[in-house]
């Protein structure tokens, strides 16, 4: 396969255009390649494609700043058509820039009343189900390694007893409103004078026939109430608050129309010991006091279960411990390999003492080596400066 061009170059925009230009230069392109324009012509469809993916990304805050640290490369499972190459439904294009596309789609946009609509207005509209929303709650220990969530949905189902065309006997007649044309003709002004301008008939959808005998299950719609058990795969190394979007599994489209998706927020349930920073996970330490003047080793968790760490003799409170390798896995498209596992160390000071505890510390107070000097006061509040900047 070609190497993919920048989406910037496509669109022919510098790399800080605004959504506008975007937006315009975009529409530039679009009409240019329409397929309309272009009957038969595999590159003009190509190019077509290429331009929907690069403004599907570059229209999005999200994707764009992805892209413009990634490139390419931060696409990879991006939601919608950035990151899918150019295997792309033209309809799906059509549907999901309705704004650019009125007169495919039956709004009476840009390509209106140009012959951009493809036999006259007489392109059928397909309707769009409704997006859903769901949350999953997700453990440190999910996110270290992926997940699989199911969810049991009710939503707009394709109504089982028509097949989702709404007629209870599958047949037709010929729209009153358009007369079996499937579009509407209006006449405006225009700064070229009076022109005609042709928009898919509402009532119909631009099929220029009308169900004649609704299903009574689903009243002509094609959809009815149900229920589906959807399957969600979490990518290991997702962080908290980010969606993720499942493809047509939303509600149905009446009379066989497009699905909608699903939205899965994500929230990531806190660690009872461990917090996250990043892919680093960090584990905050209270030594004891003879642990910390002696030396000697500790358990501690980290995400795939507890080890044990060598603590060095004369370990200072404000010492960090880095264990590579032990925290999350990069989410796909965000980075490499793993984070690591950060240990904050603190020191106990006992609060109260028994009397042969006091006595024995009494003994030492004044001692050389239990007499800072200037050096290690400096390095200690450093140490101290650093763990909360």
């Amino acid at each position: 396969m070609a190497e993919k061009r920048d989406y910037y170059e496509v669109l022919g925009v510098q790399k800080g255009a605004s959504d506008d230009e975007i937006k315009k230069a975009y529409k530039k392109m679009a009409i240019k390649y329409h397929p309309d324009r272009n009957p038969d012509n595999k590159e003009a469809e190509e190019k077509f494609k290429e331009a929907a993916e690069a403004y599907d990304v570059l229209r999005d805050p999200d994707k764009r700043a992805r892209y413009d640290q990634f490139g390419h490369a931060g696409m990879d499972g991006a939601g919608g058509f950035g990151g899918q190459g150019f295997n792309m439904n033209m309809d799906d294009i059509f549907s999901m820039f309705g704004d650019i596309f009125g007169g495919r789609m039956g709004g009476g946009g840009p390509f209106s009343g140009f012959g951009f609509n493809g036999g006259g207005g007489r392109t059928a509209q397909r309707h769009h189900g409704s997006d859903l929303r769901l949350k999953v709650k997700l453990t440190l220990e999910e996110v270290a390694k992926g997940a699989t969530k199911k969810f049991k949905v009710k939503k707009d189902v394709t109504c089982s007893h028509c097949n989702g065309t709404g007629s209870k006997d599958g047949k037709t007649e010929t729209c009153g409103t358009c007369h079996g044309s499937g579009h509407i003709t209006h006449t405006v002004n225009t700064m070229f004078g009076r022109m005609q301008q042709q928009s898919v008939c509402s009532t119909c959808g631009g099929k220029g026939t009308v169900i004649k005998n609704k299903c009574p299950h689903c009243s002509g719609t094609g959809v009815v109430t149900g229920e589906e058990v959807v399957e969600a795969q979490i990518p290991a190394g997702i962080q908290d608050g980010m969606i993720l979007t499942i493809q047509g599994k939303g509600n149905a489209g009446r009379n066989n129309g497009y699905a909608g998706d699903i939205q899965v927020y994500v929230e990531v349930e806190p660690h009872s010991e461990l917090s996250r920073r990043d892919n680093d996970l960090v584990y905050n330490l209270l030594l004891d006091l003879p642990t910390a003047v002696l030396g000697g080793s500790v358990e501690i968790p980290t995400i795939d279960g507890r080890v044990k760490i060598k603590i060095e003799p004369g370990t200072q409170p404000g010492k960090t411990v880095r264990l590579r390798g032990k925290g999350l896995p990069a989410l796909q498209g965000y980075g490499y390999g793993y984070g690591d596992l950060i240990v904050n160390i603190s020191v106990y000071i006992p609060e109260t003492l028994n009397k042969e505890e006091r006595h024995a510390f009494e003994k030492m107070q004044g001692g050389e080596n239990f007499t800072p000097s200037q050096t290690t006061k400096s390095s200690f509040f450093q140490k101290f400066k650093n763990l909360f900047s």
